[in-house]
Order: C-alpha cells, then sequence, then structure tokens
C-alpha cells in the first residue's frame, strides 16, 4: 500500500466526539518521545503532519488523520512522563483509556517502543491493560537505526522474553526508522491486509 492523500480532520478530548463514520481507525501510541510524529510522518510522507517535539508531551489531544478517504490514523497523547500536573496526566490517561476501551472503529493500536532501552514497566504494564482488555494490538519498535543491530536485536529479545512472563503467545512486531524509511512498507501493508479483510467480513 502507497499513501496518495493524508489530511488532518479534527483534534479533540472526547472519543464521542471523533468522526462519525465507520472507516476503520488505526491509533498510534506509545512513552512520551518515543518518536511517534516522526513514524506518522515518515509513513504519510507529509512533513509536519504530525508535530514533533524534542519535549515529551507535545501530543495532548486525539488527532485524527484521514489517510486517502478509507481509514483513520489516530495519534494518540504518550503515556508516562510529561512535564504536566499530576492532574493533567490523570486527564490524559482517561481520555485515552474512553478512547481504547469504547471507540467502535478502533481496529488496531500500534504500541511504540524505542527499541534502544531494555524493557521497561510502564510500556509491559500498558500493553498488558490493552491485552487483559481484549484490544487488538501490534508492538512497533522505534529508532532502529540509531543503535547497531546487535544492540537492537538485543533489546527487542529482552522485550519479547519479559512480555512472555505474561503472554503465551505475543503480538506481532514490527521494526521500524523513521529517519531511513525501515519498516514503513511492513507497516503499510499491515495496515492493508487488515483493511482487506474487514471489506471480506
Amino acid at each position: 500500500m502507497e499513501i496518495k492523500k493524508a489530511t488532518f480532520v479534527i483534534s479533540n478530548s472526547d472519543y464521542r466526539k471523533c468522526p462519525d463514520t465507520k472507516l476503520p481507525e488505526y491509533a498510534f501510541i506509545g512513552r512520551s518521545n518515543v518518536g511517534k510524529s516522526s513514524l506518522i510522518n515518515m509513513l504519510t510522507r507529509v512533513k509536519g503532519l504530525a508535530k514533533t517535539s524534542s519535549q515529551p508531551g507535545k501530543t495532548q489531544l486525539i488527532n485524527h488523520f484521514l489517510i486517502d478517504n478509507n481509514w483513520y490514523l489516530v495519534d494518540l497523547p504518550g503515556y508516562g512522563y510529561a512535564r504536566t500536573s499530576k492532574s493533567e496526566r490523570e486527564r490524559w490517561s482517561k481520555m485515552i483509556q474512553n478512547y481504547l476501551l469504547h471507540r467502535e472503529q478502533l481496529i488496531n493500536v500500534f504500541v511504540l517502543i524505542d527499541s534502544r532501552i531494555s524493557p521497561l514497566p510502564i510500556d509491559i504494564d500498558f500493553i498488558n491493560f490493552l491485552g487483559t482488555n481484549g484490544v487488538p494490538l501490534t508492538i512497533i519498535f522505534t529508532k532502529t537505526d540509531k543503535e547497531s543491530q546487535r544492540e537492537v536485536m538485543g533489546n527487542v529479545s529482552a522485550f519479547k522474553k519479559k512480555l512472555h512472563e505474561y503472554w503465551e503467545e505475543l503480538p506481532d512486531m514490527i521494526l521500524t526508522s523513521s529517519a531511513t524509511g525501515y519498516g514503513r512498507e511492513k507497516l503499510l501493508d499491515y495496515i492493508d491486509q487488515i483493511n482487506k479483510s474487514l471489506i471480506e467480513q
């Protein structure tokens, strides 16, 4: 699949105010500063579509982008550290949770993990939350160009080992690099296959 058109549609803080369509939605989420906005811009090849920042917590709302008038890419606020008040973080958490658990159009959640670091409890906890609640998910490892392949694969293996403590069968995983475009085709084809399966149902 090749994206021909990506358009920002709406930002809001309530899943009930998201676009009133039956189009499938694919949400992207990860720990603050995991490289989510850069990945979205790489996937769509629209520079600046998702706002990037060196400061965590740039995304603060549920952002819908319409892709080829066929499906929505949803940019969710990051979880974890951000320079905001406790009450603000709790508001974000509730907003994200409501969207993930109640949005009927949500087909899959892509959870972004920094491939440069060892497994973090906050990432494992979030993935387990999705699994416990039956939310379909795929893990995307980001920034694979920043370290040697040996280090990246070592961290990926450690992550799998940690997840195996909770999961009998692991979610699908895709390695990516926003800087080089690595994994772009695989990720888009992955979404395309899901879309095709939805049509066949």
